[in-house]
C-alpha cells in the first residue's frame, strides 16, 4: 500500500481516537461533577456503556458496584419472557362446568373459572377486557350451551400460582397501594380498585370517600385522609393485607377536587372475580343458587364453556416496560416459574431468570433477583452485567420485539419528555427505574454515526429531589447519545 493511501487511513484513525478520547473526557467530567455534588456525597453511582457495533467497552465508572436497580429489573423479566414464552404467547383462562343441564336449562353442578395468570383479565384499560365486557362474553358462551340457571356455585381456581401474592421483601408502606398489589393465578381488574375522594372545603379538612370501583367489591374503608393544597396531587397511602378487605387510608387529596380517583390493591382478586361474575349472572337473568367459593374438590373431568385468551405477550411486554407496571411484570415472572418448574412462585421465577442467564452464557456476579418488577430493595445488579445482558439481547432473535417494548425518547412511555431537542437521527430506547433514593436508566442508543450502544446508569442514596437527579442523569445520557458524533 502506498504512502498516499496510508495517510488518509491514518488520519481517519487518529481523528477517531481523538474523538473517543474527547467522549471519555466529557463523560468523566460529568460523572465527577455528579460525584462532587453535595447531594450525592453519600451516594453510590455506577455507569457502563458498551459499543455493540464495534464490540468494545466505550466507558465505565464503578461498573462492578452492586446496586439496587428498581424497575430496570423488568429488563431481565421481560427479556426472559420473550425468550421462553415468545411474542405470540397468550395467557389462557378456562371457563368450565360440572354436572348436567336439565330440560329447563338449569345446570345441576358448578361453574369453574380456572386462572392462567392473565394480567389483563377484567382490566379497566381496554373496553374488551373490562368486567362487564368480560362477563357478557362468558355469559353468552353459557347461554349458547343452554344454561339458564345454576343450581350450584361459581368456583375459582388460582392454583397455577401459589397463594403468596406478595413478595416477602416488599415494604409495608407499599403494600395496599396499587403498584404493590401482587399477583394471583386468577387475577382480576389488574388486582386493583379505585377509591373516589371528595376533598373538604378547606386545607386540613377531612376528605370523604364517595364510592369505590368496580362496584360490589368487598372493601371496608377506614379513612383518615385530609385535604391538601390545590394541585398537590395524590398523596394518599393505603395500607392493607391482600387477604383482608379492610383498607386504611392516610395522606391528602387536592383542594377543590371531587370524585378524585386513588388506586388501591384489590383484596382476594380470585374470589372477587368469582363473586362479581355470580352477581353479574343474577342481575342478567341467570340464577346462581349458592355463593362463590374456591375450587377445593375440582372434578378431574370438566366440560368446556369457553377458553378465554389474553392479548399477545408482545403487547403485554410493551405495556409492562413502557408504563413500568409491576403487576404485569410479576405475572410474567411467576408464569415463567409455572412453565419451567410446574408452579408459579417467586422462587421458581428467580430460577427462570437464572435459566435465561445461563442460556445466554451470562454469569451473574454481584446480581440478585428476588422479584420480577424491581419493587424489592433486596434486588441487586451491576451496570456492567446489565450491559452484558442488553448486548446478548441485541444478538438474539427477539431483539426487535424487545426493543419496541422500551420507551422511546421523545415518543412513548415514561421517556416521552426526556432529552428535548435531541438530534432526530439519534434513537434512544430506554427503561427507567425510580424508588425513594434510587434512580436508574438502561437501554439502547443508535447514534448519528449509526452505531448501536447499550448503557446503564444507577444512583443509590442521593439526597436531592427526584427531578434534580433525573436532570443530572439525563445530561449523562445525552452525552452518551452523542458519542462519536463530532
Amino acid at each position: 500500500m502506498t504512502i498516499k493511501k496510508i495517510l488518509p487511513i491514518l488520519a481517519s484513525t487518529l481523528l477517531c481516537l481523538a474523538s473517543q478520547a474527547q467522549n471519555t473526557a466529557n463523560l468523566n467530567k460529568l460523572i465527577e461533577e455528579m460525584r462532587s455534588d453535595a447531594s450525592l456525597k453519600h451516594a453510590s453511582l455506577s455507569i457502563s456503556v458498551y459499543n455493540i457495533t464495534t464490540d468494545a467497552l466505550a466507558y465505565e465508572s464503578e461498573s462492578q458496584r452492586s446496586l439496587i436497580p428498581a424497575s430496570i429489573n423488568k429488563i431481565y423479566t421481560t427479556a426472559a419472557g420473550f425468550d421462553q414464552l415468545g411474542s405470540s404467547f397468550r395467557f389462557k383462562t378456562s371457563l368450565d362446568y360440572s354436572g348436567e343441564i336439565d330440560a329447563k336449562g338449569v345446570l345441576h353442578g358448578n361453574i369453574y373459572i380456572t386462572g392462567g395468570g392473565d394480567p389483563l383479565l377484567g382490566s379497566y384499560r381496554y373496553k374488551q377486557t373490562q368486567p362487564d365486557s368480560l362477563f357478557a362474553n362468558w355469559m353468552l358462551a353459557m347461554t349458547k350451551l343452554g344454561i339458564k340457571g345454576v343450581d350450584g356455585r361459581i368456583c375459582y381456581d388460582a392454583g397455577i400460582f401459589d397463594n403468596q401474592l406478595l413478595n416477602n421483601t416488599w415494604q409495608w408502606g407499599d403494600i395496599g397501594n396499587y403498584y404493590a398489589c401482587g399477583v394471583s393465578g386468577l387475577n382480576f381488574h389488574e388486582n386493583m380498585y379505585f377509591a373516589y375522594f371528595n376533598a373538604g372545603k378547606k386545607v386540613g379538612y377531612p376528605a370523604t370517600i364517595d364510592k369505590v370501583s368496580p362496584k360490589n367489591i368487598n372493601i371496608l374503608n377506614q379513612n383518615a385522609v385530609t385535604t391538601g393544597p390545590e394541585n398537590s396531587g395524590d398523596q394518599v397511602t393505603i395500607y392493607g393485607d391482600p387477604n383482608n378487605p379492610m383498607r386504611h387510608y392516610h395522606g391528602t387529596v387536592p383542594l377543590g377536587k371531587s370524585d378524585f380517583p386513588v388506586r388501591g390493591a384489590l383484596p382476594k382478586p380470585a374470589e372477587t372475580c368469582a363473586e362479581l361474575f355470580s352477581t353479574y349472572l343474577r342481575t342478567h337473568g341467570i340464577s346462581v343458587s349458592n355463593s362463590a367459593t374456591m375450587a377445593t374438590n375440582k372434578p378431574a373431568e370438566l366440560k368446556s364453556i369457553l377458553a378465554y385468551y389474553s392479548n399477545t405477550y408482545y403487547v403485554i411486554a410493551q405495556y409492562t416496560n413502557q408504563t413500568s407496571n409491576n403487576m404485569y411484570a410479576e405475572c410474567i415472572f411467576k408464569y415463567l416459574g409455572y412453565q419451567n418448574y410446574g408452579l408459579g412462585t417467586f422462587d421458581n421465577g428467580v430460577k427462570s431468570i437464572q435459566k435465561f442467564f445461563d442460556s445466554r452464557s451470562l454469569k451473574p456476579e454481584g446480581i440478585r433477583v428476588v422479584d420480577g418488577s424491581g419493587l424489592s430493595r433486596a434486588n441487586r445488579t451491576t451496570t456492567d452485567f446489565m450491559c452484558q445482558t442488553l448486548t446478548r439481547i441485541y444478538h438474539s432473535g427477539f431483539y426487535r420485539d424487545f426493543v419496541t417494548s422500551l420507551s422511546r425518547v421523545g415518543e412513548s412511555g415514561t421517556a416521552r419528555n426526556m432529552l428535548p431537542g435531541l438530534d432526530k437521527n439519534i434513537e434512544v430506547s430506554i427503561k427507567s427505574g425510580t424508588m425513594s433514593g434510587i434512580k436508574s436508566y438502561a437501554g439502547y442508543i443508535t447514534n448519528a454515526d449509526n452505531q448501536t450502544l447499550c448503557f446503564c446508569i444507577i444512583c443509590n442514596g442521593y439526597d436531592c429531589s427526584e427531578s434534580a437527579i433525573k436532570a443530572k442523569m439525563e445530561k449523562v445520557i445525552r452525552e452518551i447519545a452523542t458519542m462519536n458524533d463530532r
